[in-house]
């Protein structure tokens, strides 16, 4: 990854992993993938929850780091106008273990129920693209089976990494055909 894009990620912070373990708050910040900006009743409409709901939950993102207000996209001083700065968050590392083990681990569960979900979606839909019923991409389910070194493993998770932020740095002009792809890379070794 190159250095400015080392820069963009980081350990999570107790007050991001409070934030993020609300399944409201993910919603809210998967909005942000397709607006680069959007006020509360922007994204109270995408999601079907009243815009006070999202103000406050806004906030709760907001002071954990989350996103940003963007006053240059307001429409007077009132206008409340947020923007999503995508980092790449890491529940912890060995160098910088997590803030709150606790925290880390009830929202890892609440990201794996997450990933179920986007799983369920995928084999929903899947049978309709084998089949033929369809030629339209709308996911897929891959999986690979890979020897290597933790060394070559790391390697490849930095690749990957870089191929997933050039993909994101990309579909920043939204197309006519430009749509939002929920990415999950599972990965395990052998040993757990």
């Amino acid at each position: 990854m190159a250095d400015d894009e080392d820069s963009r990620a980081a350990v999570m912070t107790s007050a991001m992993m409070k934030a993020l373990s609300h399944p409201l708050r993910r919603r809210i910040l998967k909005v942000f993938a397709k607006r680069d900006f959007a006020r509360a009743a922007d994204i109270a409409a995408d999601l079907d929850v009243p815009a006070n709901s999202v103000s406050f939950h806004l906030r709760v993102l907001a002071d954990a780091g989350l996103i940003s207000e963007a006053p240059d996209q307001a429409r007077d001083r009132r206008d409340r106008v947020w923007k999503s700065d995508p980092l790449r968050l890491d529940l912890g590392t060995p160098e910088q273990p997590m803030a709150d083990e606790v925290l880390g681990s009830a929202l890892l569960v609440a990201l794996a129920q997450d990933h179920a979900e986007l799983l369920r979606r995928v084999v929903a839909w899947a049978p309709e693209f084998t089949a033929g019923r369809t030629t339209e991409i709308h996911g897929t389910f891959a999986r690979s089976t890979v020897r290597m070194t933790e060394a070559q493993f790391e390697v490849l998770t930095k690749r990957l990494a870089e191929a997933i932020a050039e993909a994101q740095k990309a579909g920043e002009s939204e197309g006519a055909d430009s749509r939002v792809w929920e990415i999950d890379i599972v990965a395990a070794d052998d040993r757990i």
